[in-house]
């Protein structure tokens, strides 16, 4: 970690231009939004269990899944702060099935999951927001195929943790780029400006649950990893959450690998590939990580809809390499 603590986001954008290429204001603009959006789910998520927004809303999303009383909050915090930046012509989010025209004369195209892991709220589980931004290629009225995109076109990708403290995670690209919310104030300030994850780790993160659905490369990779050494000690260690942002963000510090691959029940995969899996790619590879679909690099997969599902391998290099070598086994 720097000793930055005293730069505030939009001071680092400022400053560091040569890191928000090609558009430094917009990437501004879209990050002071994030940070306005944020800090407000924040805020609500400190005193959930005080303030009635525990459980579920009684409906289903597009995916099926029980929407969260928290997850409509965030999805209009998001919206709101958004529809405020000239720069973001429409918005993705898994709780729309549509997209959401926001300023038709904007540039770039917001896709995300306003909180993710959210089930885990009840039980006082870290949540988090997950982010992607791609600049359009063309203007006028966006269209939801305007998103259908290879996850290497984004020009922005980040994530927002909400656990023991808030931190903002993001990329326009060039280095991974690390803030910490100060909640008196509600401005995030820079705790790390070139976040590197470790080559190797030693974090496995996966639903074991799934174990007699896994294709039989990741059993044998699941197997490798509880092997002890010459000792009786164990090699690896196993970690899962069943929150996404939670799972990464501690396997990017500390190095480890997180698989939520395609099972017998989710042959397709469970996470979203356009507003979950590629910008945490993007991260992982940004900071020296690597992110696949299996075999194949996940930023080379174009998405055919909005809210498609993607197999997820990612995490340090080491591990994957590792992992690789099971799939192709």
């Amino acid at each position: 970690m720097n000793n930055s603590h005293e730069t505030l986001l939009g001071q680092f954008i400022e400053t560091r231009k040569e890191l928000h290429t090609p558009d430094p204001q917009a990437a501004s603009d879209i990050l002071k939004a994030v940070e306005k959006a944020s800090t407000k789910v924040y805020e609500v998520i400190s005193r959930a269990g005080l303030a009635n927004v525990l459980g579920a809303v009684g409906s289903e999303n597009v995916q099926g899944e029980q929407v969260q009383k928290l997850d409509l909050f965030a999805n209009d915090q998001f919206i709101d702060a958004l529809t405020s930046c000239a720069s973001v012509a429409a918005i993705l989010s898994e709780e729309n099935e549509e997209i959401i025209t926001l300023n038709p004369s904007g540039d770039y195209l917001f896709a995300t999951d306003p909180l993710d892991g959210s089930s885990n709220i009840d039980v006082n589980i870290s949540v988090g927001t997950i982010f992607s931004v791609f600049k359009r290629k063309k203007k006028g009225t966006p269209e939801k195929e305007e998103f259908l995109r290879e996850g290497h076109e984004q020009v922005m990708a980040g994530y927002v943790l909400y656990g023991t403290s808030t931190v903002l995670i993001y990329t326009c690209g060039h280095g991974v780029h690390a803030f910490t919310l100060e909640p008196s104030t509600g401005e995030f300030t820079l705790t790390n400006e070139a976040l590197k994850t470790p080559v190797d780790g030693n974090i496995f993160s996966i639903n074991e649950g799934n174990y007699h659905t896994l294709e039989k490369g990741i059993q044998n990779y699941i197997g490798f990893c509880k092997k002890l050494n010459e000792k009786g000690k164990r090699t690896h260690t196993a970690r899962f959450m069943g929150s996404l942002v939670a799972d990464f963000h501690r396997n990017l510090l500390k190095g480890g690998i997180f698989i939520y691959p395609a099972t017998a029940d989710a042959p397709e995969g469970r996470l979203r590939l356009l507003y979950e899996c590629n910008p945490i790619a993007m991260i992982a590879e940004q900071a020296g990580g690597m992110a696949t679909q299996g075999k194949e690099r996940l930023l080379n997969r174009k998405a055919k809809e909005i809210h498609e599902r993607s197999p997820f391998f990612t995490g340090s290099k080491v591990m994957m390499e590792t992992a690789l070598r099971y799939l192709d086994e």
